[in-house]
């Protein structure tokens, strides 16, 4: 950001920062999916943990937003054409009059100042959250506590 909007074309520095970013946002997403799966899967939402799984998702979203914002910054005609079809989506849904896809501007300060901001705020309740609510028990732990309380009363009532 402090070198000009496309030190990262030009130099052999910001060619290396540009792919180590590239590669790290290809690692966060792939492990942002598997943990959203593996929570979905285990029923991370059960006992009162549905508005962690919530902030979760909301996260993911906001990570593809984030995710767009720097794609279009790139400033190649890949860039260029998806900002181009991106500008109808964009109006039809009614957010066209805030948000100018078209403007490297201001994808570039949404995507460097605001998605980091909200993304890693929204992050910090996350963690929050599971540190209050703490981490589910498996599913198979449930079904074992009912299994022993109903031997339990079974065991009592025999008496």
């Amino acid at each position: 950001v402090f070198f000009g909007p496309t030190w990262w074309h030009v130099n052999s520095t910001g060619r290396l920062v540009n792919s180590v970013h590239f590669w790290s946002v290809q690692v966060f997403f792939i492990c942002t999916v598997l943990h959203l799966w593996g929570q979905y899967f285990m029923a991370g939402c059960r006992h009162g943990r549905a508005r962690t799984w919530m902030v979760g998702v909301v996260i993911f979203f906001i990570s593809i937003v984030a995710g767009f914002t720097g794609y279009v910054s790139q400033q190649n005609f890949d860039a260029q054409w998806i900002s181009l079809n991106a500008k109808d989506a964009v109006n039809s849904i009614g957010l066209g009059s805030f948000i100018n896809v078209l403007d490297y501007g201001q994808m570039f300060g949404i995507h460097v100042f605001l998605m980091p901001l909200v993304v890693v705020s929204l992050i910090g309740v996350h963690v929050l959250l599971v540190r209050r609510k703490g981490v589910v028990r498996p599913i198979s732990d449930d079904a074992r506590v009912k299994a022993i309380a109903d031997s339990a009363t079974e065991t009592a009532g025999g008496k």
